[in-house]
This record gives structure tokens, sequence and C-alpha cells, in this order.
């Protein structure tokens, strides 16, 4: 029996995988692909007809292509505005990414629990909640503690706010209207224009303070991780009657500290110099 033959070009089947001459592109991944790169380069959503202006598609093509990847998770749609965003699929492709960055953050986090005695922290934005990548929880019996995988809102935790900083006040204002500003405490910022006044401050400080916000007798302190792939920030949280309003400012040092360690080398060094 004569060997079959393969239906590849035989410029495909080189060294390199594919040939370089000829065009093998697909339409239909070419206009998901561009319909991709709007959505990445957008901070507020992209609609329908901006779709249709910057691909040359039919609107009803558009709309099918969508309408798939809403289906796939790889699109988020607005209800009320109708703008696309990306969506919670690509969270998966992210997930090297955020393993990677919980192996740098985890030995660090490890020494803040030990020199503080409370409870660290690393959280990302994950569309518009924060979750809860890795948790080092205080050895003591009553700790300030979430668990790995929780969410918890933009507008009332430290965590969220060292992130929000840094978004976009569009970013910011669009999260808060469709999450809503739901009062967790008697201190909770339950007003956009005060919280936004609040990521003001953030900036300034350079930290961001849950004061009893999330939970009504915990302290939190937070600062962003600048210069990853990722919208993330550190923290260290603990029950407020140990962890008074005059020592936030140790606190937020020590996690500039660290988080500049994080980005800049991947495991914390000894008193000796030695990688730990």
């Amino acid at each position: 029996m004569p060997a079959e033959r393969s239906q590849e070009p035989d410029d495909a089947r080189g060294e390199g995988g594919f040939g370089e001459d000829r065009d093998y592109s697909l339409r239909a991944v070419d206009r998901v692909c561009a319909i991709l790169d709007l959505l990445q380069q957008s901070v507020d959503g992209i609609s329908l007809n901006t779709v249709v202006e910057a691909t040359g598609m039919p609107k009803s093509s558009a709309y099918r292509y969508l309408w798939t990847l809403e289906q796939h998770r790889y699109v988020e749609r607005d209800e009320e505005t109708g703008l696309c965003r990306l969506g919670l699929g690509f969270l998966g492709m992210q997930s090297r990414h955020l393993e990677l960055l919980r192996e740098c953050a985890r030995p660090w986090l490890e020494k803040l629990r030990d020199e503080f005695g409370e409870t660290a922290n690393l959280g990302v934005l994950d569309s518009d909640r924060i979750i809860y990548v890795d948790i080092i929880e205080s050895r003591r019996g009553v700790r300030l503690a979430a668990s790995r995988g929780d969410r918890d809102p933009l507008h009332a935790t430290a965590l969220g706010k060292a992130i929000a900083a840094h978004l976009a006040e569009d970013r910011v204002r669009d999260v808060l209207a469709r999450c809503g500003m739901p009062r967790r405490s008697a201190n909770t910022i339950t007003s956009v224009e005060a919280y936004l006044a609040e990521l003001d401050n953030v900036r300034s400080l350079g930290y961001a303070v849950d004061n009893l916000e999330n939970e009504a007798d915990g302290r939190c302190v937070a600062v962003p991780l600048l210069g990853t792939s990722i919208p993330a920030a550190i923290s260290l949280s603990a029950p407020a009657a140990r962890f008074p309003a005059k020592d936030v400012g140790k606190a937020a040092k020590a996690l500039l500290d660290v988080a500049t360690q994080i980005i800049s080398r991947p495991r914390p060094h000894t008193a000796d110099g030695d990688v730990a």
C-alpha cells in the first residue's frame, strides 16, 4: 500500500513549521484577532459600531462574532450601555502569569507575616472584583483572613483601592456604577465622588487603607504591584484592636519595600545576602 501523503503544503513542513512565502491566514481568525485587538486597546469598552467601522465587517457579521465570543466568556457586554470589554475567559490564559506572580510573592508575604504576625495577602482585579490569589494567614488564634479565591468589592477593600488608584477614572466609575457601593460597615465609603477623592489620597501616599470599611473590626493596608501585566496588590490585614491606626505607616513602609522586591527579584534574601 503506498504511503499516505501529507496534505500540508511542502513549505509548511520545514524546521520553522510554517512557510514564509504564502498566506495561510483564515478570514474568520483574522476577524476575531482584529476584534480582540480593539478590546485590548479599549479602557471603557467598544460598541458594535466601533467593530464595524474598524474591521469593515457587515453589522450582522460583527454582531455574530461578538455574540459568539460572549458565549465563550471572552467578551462581556454591559447590559445598559451595550459596550463590550474583555471577559473572564482570558483569566485562564493568564493563569500561568498569576501562578508566577504568586510564586514570586509568596516568600515575601511569608516574610511580612512573620515580621508583623498578621495575615498577608496577594490580590488581583478579576473583572469587577478583587480576587485573593494567595493568603499567608497569621499564626494567631484570632486573625483577619479571607480564603484563597474569595472575591471582595473594589470600593471597600484596601486591595481594591490600591489597584483602583491606578485605573482610568472612567473604568472605576463604570465598575462602581455596575456593582454599586453597598455599605459593609459604618465606615464604608458609599459615594462615588468620596471614593475618587480617596483614590487621590492613595496615589499621594502610595498606599491604601481599609479603615474598618469592609469589616467593622478589621483594618488593612495595601500597596499596588506596579509593573506587572496584571492589576495586582499586596496587603496586611488584622483585627483593629491589634492593628491601631498609628501602626499603619510602619506597615505601609514594609509593604512598599516588599512590593519593590517582588517586582525586582523573586525571593527574599537573608541578612547574609543569601537567597532564603
